[in-house]
This record gives structure tokens, sequence and C-alpha cells, in this order.
């Protein structure tokens, strides 16, 4: 299992509806390409000062499958958060393995 891990710093400003855009948009969107299995939205607790922090994390069967995503899915619905909120928030990835 792999888990795909996007962590986000939002500007204070615009964190309620950064946050009711993934919630209701952005994650369903991803959902819907058919790539993963889950998903969920975390907020990291210990933040840094002048950001609020968010986790989403999207769960799928394998690399191949997580590398598909960001080849055909993925351009797209960043370009969309891009679009929404320019410049207001900053994102990195990570790829886990999901050891049970």
């Amino acid at each position: 299992m792999i888990l795909y891990n996007v962590t986000s710093s939002i500007e204070p400003e615009i964190a309620d509806e950064w946050l009711t855009f993934m919630q209701e948009t952005h994650m369903p969107e991803v959902m819907a390409t058919g790539f993963f299995i889950r998903s969920q939205l975390c907020r990291l607790l210990d933040e840094e000062e002048g950001g609020i922090t968010y986790a989403a994390q999207y769960y799928c069967h394998s690399l191949e499958q997580l590398e598909e995503y960001q080849r055909v899915a993925a351009p797209g619905l960043r370009t969309d958060l891009e679009i929404r909120f320019p410049g207001q928030y900053v994102s990195f990835r990570t790829v886990l393995e999901v050891m049970e």
C-alpha cells in the first residue's frame, strides 16, 4: 500500500475557504480519478508561526498507480488549486510505503 501525502501551509486569511474547497471539491475530484482507494485530511497540531498546516493523504495499491495519477490527473488538479489560491499556500509532497 502506498500513501501519497500532500502537506500544505495555508495563509490564515484564506484557511477556512481553503479547507472548504479541499473537503467539498478538490479531494472528491482526486478520489473521482479512480487511482486512490481512501483519503483523509489531517490538521497539524504543532504548527509553525504564520500558517495553518494540513496534510491531505491518499492511499493507493501501488507505486505504478500513483505514478499514473501524477502523469494523467495531478497537473490539472494542481492548476485548479493554484488558480483558486495563487501564492496563498505552499505544498510539498511525500510518498510513503505503508508497513502493515
